[in-house]
């Protein structure tokens, strides 16, 4: 250890010259037009290697309330901070977790590390809602503090049993050796928010796995508790592992076996998996990191995807006549979307909109990342449809016609119309100069198109600016929610969904409309007073 040790320091050192040189090029005349990007990026690099290895697994109690209070002024100060959606009051928030029905409301858990944008010792954060649109944090923390999660509480699920709700996770745990040790673990939280952590490992690393196995999700299939985890063979292959809990008892679980869902063995990883059902017809979602493009394409650093089996058959551990292969979300960030089965019958789903291994504006103002708004999955004509719960429509404040804006609040919603057989451009998030957001609809040869390259502060420019799904040709509607930096687009109703961030300027906050003649609705959008 103290070898790798020397090697980090000595690697630290170089990248530290190596960035001081790079800022001197920088000075150079051809190098100029590129300056804004290139420091940004040099920024970025900077601020997360402020983040030892030490610092991001440093015990919460050893942060200073001093550092803890600089930071949150920090980000109180970002002029991107949204109205409805949730975030963090610092630090980074990532995956949604523990997504339940308990005691009469709404549960929903986010994975966080507080202390600044950057993926440390994770813990969950305890939001709650009566509608699914406003949530609150309750002051419940489910922290990474037992032997079987020391170096982070990692993604998971939630079950009611009883008066208690099964937390399902992974604890995430290294050794003095860095290796790292996955353990499917679980705790019980009662009604007062009061966490107890179970002393047990519920589901052991199987021996043809290899340390990559994590995310467990139970779910209830016919009076039966399942759960699935996903994983990484050893020959370095993205599975779905299945798992039955004997006699109902969330304490003891048995291997099925991998799921059968024709997996085309092409990623390295799956993330994140859930299944989720509408009606019998079982939904598989997942992440599959490194899936070849060959199979689908796709243009963010990870997808998150999905299949609609016709049945599930527990005994095979089968998605039974699974679809072909399917993006989630069209746009530039959607991940880690996890999906249950409310007791009310609806199918709801929530995502983190951000990705892992991308670098964001926010990063400079101590924080990253927000989930999206809740949506309810249906299956219309063999189609999955995702749209945001009803109780949604009660944010809208003022209603007015649809029409171009020289200035908003950028916090709205609009609900359009598009003609069949013409060509449409709308600018979002809009300057005087006209660049911003840029919203492009063909329903002529059944095109759309998002833009997102002149709209603020650019990042991830690795993984491009544009976004653009196929949908049938003929007339469609859009249903697009706007949240200072977040976006997201929901075309027919949600069957094709376009999510992400920008991060505008301050002079960006019109809407234009550069060709066509859309109609329809603006709505101003007031959450009320967000207590997270």
């Amino acid at each position: 250890m103290v070898l790798l040790y020397h090697f980090y320091k000595i690697c630290q050192t170089f990248i530290t010259f190596f960035l001081n040189f790079l800022k001197t090029l920088l000075k150079l005349d051809f190098l100029q037009e590129n300056v804004y990007y290139i420091n940004e990026k040099l920024e970025n690099l900077e601020k997360i290697m402020a983040f030892t290895t030490e610092e991001r697994y440093r015990a919460y109690d050893d942060w200073s309330p001093e550092y803890i209070e600089k930071i949150k002024q920090n980000t109180a100060s970002s002029p991107w901070r949204t109205n409805f959606h949730i975030e963090t009051p610092h630090g980074l928030l990532n995956d949604p977790n523990g997504f339940s029905y308990f005691n009469g409301k709404w549960t929903l858990f986010y994975q966080y590390f507080p202390f600044g944008a950057a993926h440390g010792l994770k813990s969950w954060v305890h939001t709650e809602s009566t509608d699914l649109v406003h949530f609150e944090e309750t002051g419940t923390i489910m922290y990474p503090d037992t032997p079987l999660d020391s170096h982070g509480a990692y993604s998971g699920s939630a079950m009611e049993f009883g008066d208690k709700l099964f937390l399902f996770y992974t604890g995430n745990v290294r050794d003095e050796n860095w290796v790292r040790h996955p353990y499917q673990i679980g705790a019980l939280m009662d009604k007062d928010g009061k966490i107890e952590k179970i002393d047990k490992v519920l589901i052991e690393q199987p021996e043809d796995t290899t340390d990559h196995f994590r995310d467990p999700q139970i779910f209830n299939y016919k009076g039966q508790y399942y759960a699935i985890v996903g994983g990484q063979n050893l020959d370095k292959k993205g599975i779905v592992k299945l798992y039955k809990a004997e006699n109902n008892d969330y304490l003891n679980w048995s291997y099925i076996g991998d799921l059968d869902f024709a997996n085309d063995m092409t990623a390295y990883m799956m993330e994140c998996p859930n299944i989720a059902f509408v009606g019998e017809q079982p939904i598989l979602l997942y992440c599959p990191q490194g899936l070849d493009k060959e199979v689908l394409d796709y243009g963010n650093i990870y997808p998150n995807m999905y299949k609609i089996g016709q049945s599930f058959d527990p005994e095979t551990a089968s998605i039974v006549e699974p679809s072909e292969l399917l993006n989630l979300d069209y746009g530039f960030e959607c991940y880690a979307t996890q999906a249950f089965n409310a007791p009310d019958g609806r199918t709801l789903s929530v995502s983190w909109l951000a990705l892992p291994d991308v670098e964001y504006p926010t990063d400079a103002y101590d924080y990253q990342g927000c989930l999206s708004l809740v949506k309810e999955l249906t299956i219309k004509g063999g189609k999955l449809y995702q749209y945001p719960v009803d109780a949604i429509t009660s944010l809208r404040k003022e209603a007015q016609p649809f029409s171009a804006q020289k200035e908003t609040n950028n916090v709205y919603e609009l609900e359009l119309d598009f003609s069949a057989g013409t060509k449409h451009e709308i600018v979002l998030f809009a300057n005087e100069a006209e660049k911003g957001l840029v919203l492009s609809v063909d329903t002529e040869q059944g095109q759309i198109t998002l833009d997102r390259g002149n709209c603020g502060q650019p990042f991830a420019l690795d993984f491009g600016t544009s976004r653009s799904c196929e949908i049938s040709p003929g007339a469609l509607t859009a249903n697009i929610f706007i949240d200072k930096s977040v976006f997201e687009i929901f075309i027919n109703k949600g069957e094709k969904v376009f999510s992400g961030r920008v991060f505008p300027d301050a002079d960006q906050s019109g809407i234009v409309i550069t060709t066509g003649n859309p109609t329809g609705t603006y709505y101003h959008l007031d959450y009320g007073r967000k207590t997270n």
